[in-house]
Protein backbone atom coordinates (compact mmCIF):
# COMPACT_ATOMS: atom_id res chain seq x y z
CA UNK A 1 0.00 0.00 0.00
CA UNK A 2 0.96 3.14 -0.86
CA UNK A 3 2.18 5.59 2.09
CA UNK A 4 0.19 8.16 3.89
CA UNK A 5 0.97 10.87 5.84
CA UNK A 6 -1.87 13.52 7.20
CA UNK A 7 -1.05 16.81 7.85
CA UNK A 8 -3.63 18.07 10.30
CA UNK A 9 -5.19 20.13 13.45
CA UNK A 10 -6.67 19.41 16.50
CA UNK A 11 -10.06 20.82 15.54
CA UNK A 12 -10.66 20.45 12.27
CA UNK A 13 -13.40 18.43 11.57
CA UNK A 14 -12.10 17.91 7.92
CA UNK A 15 -9.22 16.69 9.52
CA UNK A 16 -10.91 14.08 12.01
CA UNK A 17 -12.98 12.81 9.03
CA UNK A 18 -10.09 12.10 7.08
CA UNK A 19 -8.50 10.09 10.27
CA UNK A 20 -12.04 8.20 10.57
CA UNK A 21 -11.91 7.23 7.09
CA UNK A 22 -8.54 5.48 7.21
CA UNK A 23 -9.13 4.19 10.72
CA UNK A 24 -12.61 2.66 8.55
CA UNK A 25 -10.70 1.28 6.07
CA UNK A 26 -7.60 0.27 7.55
CA UNK A 27 -4.98 2.66 6.08
CA UNK A 28 -2.43 3.41 8.09
CA UNK A 29 -0.76 6.96 8.23
CA UNK A 30 1.67 9.38 9.81
CA UNK A 31 -0.16 12.21 11.31
CA UNK A 32 1.20 15.79 12.13
CA UNK A 33 0.12 18.15 14.04
CA UNK A 34 0.82 21.47 12.32
CA UNK A 35 0.05 23.58 14.98
CA UNK A 36 2.02 22.80 16.98
CA UNK A 37 5.16 21.34 14.92
CA UNK A 38 6.52 24.32 12.73
CA UNK A 39 8.99 21.76 10.77
CA UNK A 40 5.57 20.05 9.46
CA UNK A 41 3.83 23.03 8.67
CA UNK A 42 6.99 24.44 6.69
CA UNK A 43 6.60 20.98 4.58
CA UNK A 44 3.18 20.82 4.23
CA UNK A 45 3.17 24.29 2.44
CA UNK A 46 5.99 22.95 0.33
CA UNK A 47 3.56 20.33 -0.93
CA UNK A 48 0.40 21.95 -0.95
CA UNK A 49 1.58 25.94 -1.14
CA UNK A 50 -1.03 26.45 1.36
CA UNK A 51 -2.03 26.70 5.02
CA UNK A 52 -5.43 24.73 4.75
CA UNK A 53 -5.96 21.38 6.39
CA UNK A 54 -6.16 19.12 5.98
CA UNK A 55 -2.94 18.21 3.74
CA UNK A 56 -2.88 14.44 2.87
CA UNK A 57 0.09 12.63 0.96
CA UNK A 58 -0.76 9.49 -0.82
CA UNK A 59 2.51 8.14 -1.94
CA UNK A 60 3.59 11.82 -3.59
CA UNK A 61 -0.28 12.76 -4.83
CA UNK A 62 -1.26 15.72 -2.66
CA UNK A 63 -5.03 16.28 -1.94
CA UNK A 64 -6.16 19.03 0.11
CA UNK A 65 -9.26 18.77 2.50
CA UNK A 66 -11.08 15.64 2.61
CA UNK A 67 -12.20 14.15 -0.96
CA UNK A 68 -13.71 10.85 -0.11
CA UNK A 69 -13.71 10.02 -3.40
CA UNK A 70 -10.43 10.91 -4.55
CA UNK A 71 -9.22 9.42 -1.43
CA UNK A 72 -10.69 6.01 -2.18
CA UNK A 73 -9.28 5.78 -5.87
CA UNK A 74 -5.77 6.90 -4.83
CA UNK A 75 -6.09 4.04 -2.21
CA UNK A 76 -7.77 1.52 -4.09
CA UNK A 77 -10.40 1.41 -1.94
CA UNK A 78 -13.89 0.07 -3.61
CA UNK A 79 -16.52 3.07 -2.76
Amino acid sequence: MKSVTVYSTPTCVYCKLAKDFFAKNDVAYVEHNVADDLKARAEMVEKSHQLGVPVIDIGGEIFVGFDKDALSKALGIAG
